[in-house]
C-alpha cells in the first residue's frame, strides 16, 4: 500500500506546531469515539484513535550510553516521537527503562510530559524469572521483582503492566494466584495488569480471555498481532482476545516498498479489533537496523492505521 500524504504535517521533519494541530485533532477523535461506543475503557480510554510505538521497535537505536551515530536515549525519545513521527504514545518495556531510581524515573517522566508524550504500560521483560514455579522461593523471587516494576510504573504514572509469559504452559491454579498477586498489589498503587499472547498462549485462539476471566480482577488485554502459531490462530484469536483489549501491540514484520506485508494481513487485524469495539490505543511494533528505514517504515503504518480507522468512520 502506498503511503498516504494529506498534509504538509506529514512528514519525518515535522514541525510543533503540526504535531500541536495533530494532538488537537487526536482528542476530539478519542471523545467522538466514547460517545459513539458508550462506554469508558478505563485509563487508556483517551487514547481512542491513537497511533503509538513500543519502545521495543527502537531496539540497537534507543540505547542507555550513546555509541555509535543515530543512536538516542529513552530522554530523548519522547521529543523525537513527537517531532519525527507525529505520535505521542509510549508503549514502554523493562529492558528500554533500565534504572529504577527515584532519581532516573523523575527524569525519565519529565521527559514524557514536557514533550506532551504518554505513556500507557510497562512490559515487564525481566528474564529468568518464574511465577509459575512450584518452587515458592523461585515463584516468591519473580513476584517481587515484578513488585518492583509495579512500583515503577506507578511512580512514572503508567496505568498497566504486562508480566512475561513463558513458553512452556503453566499450572494454572499457581498461574492465576499468581496473576491476582500482583493485581492485589498494582490496585493499591492504581496499576493494573495486562495479558499479552506470548510463549505457550500463540497456539490457542481462546487463550487470551480465558486468563482475563480467569485472574477476574484489574486485568485486560493487549493483543499481539504477531505472536500467533499461525494465520489460523491469529484472526480467530484477535477476535477473540479484543473484546478485552485496552492496547494493542500492532506488530508488523518485513515491509514490501509500497508497505506490503507479505507475512499475514495487518488490515484483517486491525478490522478484528475495530469490529470488536476496539478504537486505540495501536502501538506499533517493528524493528529494523537501520534507524531512517525504520523511522520510514514506522510512517508508513502510522499511516495506514490511520487511514483505516478514517476510513471505517471515526
Amino acid at each position: 500500500m502506498a503511503r498516504q500524504s494529506t498534509s504538509s504535517c506529514d512528514t519525518i521533519g515535522l514541525t510543533r506546531r503540526c504535531f500541536l494541530v495533530g494532538a488537537a485533532a487526536s482528542v476530539a477523535l478519542s471523545s467522538n469515539v466514547r460517545v459513539l461506543l458508550g462506554r469508558d475503557d478505563g485509563p487508556l480510554a483517551e487514547l481512542a484513535g491513537e497511533v503509538g510505538v513500543t519502545t521495543s521497535s527502537f531496539s540497537g537505536h534507543l540505547v542507555a550510553n550513546l555509541k555509535k551515530p543515530g543512536q538516542f536515549t529513552l530522554l530523548e525519545l519522547p521529543r523525537i516521537l513527537r517531532d519525527e513521527l507525529d505520535m505521542r504514545v509510549i508503549d514502554l518495556n523493562t529492558s528500554s527503562l533500565g534504572r529504577v531510581d527515584k532519581a532516573w524515573l523523575d527524569q525519565v517522566r519529565k521527559a514524557v510530559d514536557d514533550a506532551g508524550c504518554v505513556l500507557t504500560n510497562l512490559k515487564m521483560n525481566q528474564g529468568g524469572l518464574d511465577m509459575n514455579s512450584p518452587d515458592a522461593a523461585v515463584r516468591e523471587k519473580a513476584l517481587a521483582e515484578y513488585r518492583g516494576s509495579i512500583d515503577a510504573a506507578a511512580h512514572l504514572g503508567i496505568p498497566y503492566v504486562r508480566p512475561l509469559p513463558l513458553k512452556e504452559r503453566p499450572d494454572m491454579a499457581i498461574h492465576v494466584s499468581s496473576y491476582r498477586a500482583l493485581a492485589d498489589y498494582g490496585a493499591e498503587r492504581g496499576v493494573k495488569l495486562l495479558v499479552e499472547n506470548y510463549g505457550w498462549m500463540e497456539s490457542d485462539p481462546q487463550s487470551v480471555p480465558k486468563l482475563v476471566k480467569a485472574i477476574d480482577r484489574d486485568v485486560a488485554a493487549t493483543p499481539d498481532t504477531g505472536n500467533w502459531e499461525n494465520d489460523d490462530v491469529r484472526y480467530a484469536g484477535l477476535k477473540a482476545a479484543f473484546p478485552h483489549a485496552v492496547s494493542c501491540d500492532f506488530k508488523a514484520r518485513t515491509l514490501g516498498p509500497n508497505g506490503e506485508h507479505a507475512l499475514y494481513d495487518l488490515k484483517r487485524c486491525f478490522e478484528a479489533g475495530w469490529e470488536c469495539g476496539f478504537r486505540g490505543p495501536w502501538c506499533l511494533e517493528h524493528a529494523h537496523s537501520d534507524r531512517t528505514q525504520l523511522f520510514k517504515d514506522l510512517i508508513v503504518l502510522r499511516d495506514q492505521l490511520r487511514g483505516w480507522m478514517k476510513a471505517a468512520g471515526a
